[in-house]
Parts: structure tokens; C-alpha cells; sequence
């Protein structure tokens, strides 16, 4: 197929953080793989609560960073592809309050369907984001494969007493969201062909929108916790803070940032297939989620925004970042006690 002519949604089975395996299975998968810290002294953060990247001290009062993430495509246009499967990977380090150094590209390519060419664009658009943001793409891996896939392994640094989990909240934070949820909602749409032509190229817009304010926003004294929204949707993120932290919380429906005109949308069936799935992994642990509410809360997100607890100390300061870099700036919610043997998340207003 030629350059010009390739929609290259139409050759994945999944789209974007959509395609991320759900978090009940993934705890299945994972159960016998938790890192036993006596062996791995160093190692400031594994995979024993499923945060954003690793993190290894280097003895120095830093800390050596290193994550990954790949995935199928969520939009068409190969350069953007490339872009956003870029900036989602970087976002990783960003969510742990680090820098990132370096990256190395992982490409999966159909080379009986797809043209080398096209997959080029990919990678240049992979490349045009790090190079945007000060490092380089200093190399990678690729395999023959029935999907294309593209992603980053990165590798970053923080300064350990800036480093950022998402299992260190504590009752009474505050929590922010720095981009708008239905991503995943406006490319379902799109990949059905009803979006309509004012909500043309926002998620690419969106997803394009690097996270890096999290290095800035890690060194604000009361920032507790930090975690980038992907693909478990704002509820599922929310959960891992809450079960890392033995903590319940609670959203104000009207303060969540959404991007304009989604119920539309969902009436008309442009609900992502993750978006259940997503649901059923947290349904144990919610109050007051309206089917309405399920879709929007759970939506896969591909590159969103960071969710951040922020003690009562530290708001001030926060929001004044926030607003000064354009990104919404209101609390969302709160992180409360444990009441009873499970975290809860409830939903008001």
C-alpha cells in the first residue's frame, strides 16, 4: 500500500493504551513475579505496585529511571502515530518526577502489508518528539509481525528526593488531572467515522501534549503522589493509588475535566472495548457510578494526563503551575481513610 492511501487503524485489532491487558489479568500474570527487595537493595522501585518505571538508586543522592510502552495504532496518519506512541512512553518518566536521557525505539511491522517507507514516518515522528524535548532516539529493535507496534524504552533520571510513586498518597490530598478524559471516546468515534469536524484532531492534539510539567511539579514540597492515566481509565489509575496507599477516595463529578460533547458521542455507540473491561476490574471498589458515568470514568486513555495528590500545603503552588502552563488547575477529588476491609471510590456531585 502506498504512503498516501494507509489508515493504519485498520490493521490493529486494538488502538492505542487500548490494547493493554486488563488489570485483573495482569495481576494473574504478575502474581508470581513480585521482587524480593533483599536481593535488590538498590532498587528503589520494581514492580510490586505497578508504577510508571523502575527506578535504581546510583548511590548519589540520584536515582537511574527506566520504563517502556508500545502499542498498535490509534490514529491513521503514520508521523502521528509515531508521535503519540512516543509521547506516551516518555510520560513514564515524567509521571516519577525524572528527566528523560535517552530512548530506543521497539517497532513490530507488517512488511507483507505495509511499506518500509511507511514505517519510517513512524519512527520519525517517534524521533521528532525526543528531539523536541532535548534527548535523543539513540537506536532500537524491530520484528516482522501481523500488527504494527511501535513504542520507546526510555531511560531518565531524578533526583531521589524528587521521585514520585503512586502509592504514597495520604488522606486529605488533593487530586488534580492535567488533561481531559475521553481520548479514547473521540478516536472510537473517529474509527467509526462519526466524529464530527470541531472535534477534529484534538486527541492527536492531546495525546501529542508532552507530560513533562511532572519534573516541575515533583519538586513542589506536599506533591505526595503521581501517576500518569493510560489505559485503565481515570477509575483504574485512581485505584492503584488508593490500594498502594491503603486509602479510599472520592471525585467531584463536576470538577473532572472532559472534553466537550462526549454523551453525544456515547449515544451513539462510540464506546472503546476496553472501557468495560476497565469497569469490571474496578466494580468491587466504586459508589454511585452511573453506566453514564462507567464510560467516561474508564475510558482508555492513550497519553493522558498526569493524576497527582497534593497535600493541602502544596495546592497553592500547584494550581499556580498548573494554570500557568495552560493545564486544568481545579482539584478533582480527595484521598480519604480506608473505611471497612476495601478501598472505595465514590463519586459525587
Amino acid at each position: 500500500m502506498t504512503n498516501s492511501a494507509v489508515r493504519l487503524t485498520q490493521y490493529s485489532h486494538g488502538a492505542g493504551c487500548g490494547c493493554k491487558i486488563a488489570p485483573d489479568v495482569l495481576g494473574e500474570i504478575l502474581s508470581g513475579s513480585r521482587i524480593n527487595p533483599d536481593l535488590y537493595p538498590d532498587l528503589l522501585v520494581g514492580n510490586h505496585s505497578r508504577d510508571d518505571a523502575a527506578a535504581v538508586d546510583l548511590g548519589d543522592g540520584r536515582a537511574v529511571l527506566t520504563t517502556t510502552d508500545f502499542f498498535m495504532p490509534i490514529v491513521d496518519d503514520p508521523f502521528d502515530f509515531g508521535r503519540v506512541a512516543a509521547t506516551n512512553a516518555i510520560s513514564d518518566i515524567y509521571a516519577m518526577g525524572g528527566r528523560p536521557l535517552a530512548a530506543i525505539a521497539i517497532l513490530g511491522w507488517p512488511v507483507d502489508k505495509l511499506a518500509p517507507g511507511i514505517a519510517a514516518k513512524v519512527v520519525a515522528g517517534g524521533r521528532s518528539v525526543c528531539a523536541s524535548l532535548g534527548f535523543p532516539l539513540a537506536g532500537g529493535h524491530s520484528i516482522d509481525c501481523p500488527e504494527p507496534i511501535f513504542g520507546l524504552a526510555v531511560t531518565g533520571e531524578v533526583a531521589i528526593d524528587h521521585l514520585k510513586r503512586n502509592s504514597t498518597g495520604c488522606v486529605g490530598d488533593n487530586l488534580y488531572l492535567t488533561k481531559p478524559l475521553g481520548i479514547g471516546i473521540l478516536t472510537t468515534a473517529e474509527k467509526q467515522n462519526k466524529l464530527q469536524d470541531h472535534h477534529l484532531g484534538i486527541a492527536t492534539q492531546l495525546m501529542c501534549q508532552p507530560n513533562q510539567i511532572g519534573q516541575q511539579l515533583a519538586a513542589i514540597p506536599g506533591v505526595n503522589a503521581m501517576t500518569d492515566v493510560t489505559g485503565f481509565g481515570l477509575l483504574g489509575h485512581l485505584l492503584e493509588f488508593c490500594e498502594g496507599g491503603n486509602l479510599s477516595a472520592q471525585l467531584h463529578r463536576p470538577a473532572v475535566p472532559l472534553i466537550e460533547g462526549l454523551s453525544d458521542y456515547l449515544a451513539q455507540g462510540c464506546t472503546p472495548g476496553g472501557t468495560a473491561r476497565n469497569f469490571n476490574a474496578c466494580r468491587d471498589h466504586t459508589t454511585s457510578f452511573s453506566a453514564h458515568d462507567q464510560a467516561i470514568f474508564c475510558d482508555p486513555q492513550t497519553s493522558g494526563g498526569l493524576l497527582l495528590a497534593v497535600a493541602a500545603h502544596g495546592t497553592d503552588e500547584v494550581e499556580k503551575q498548573l494554570k500557568a502552563a495552560g493545564l486544568p488547575h481545579h482539584s478533582i477529588g480527595k484521598l480519604e481513610p480506608v473505611t471497612g476491609n476495601r478501598c472505595q471510590i465514590r463519586l459525587t456531585g
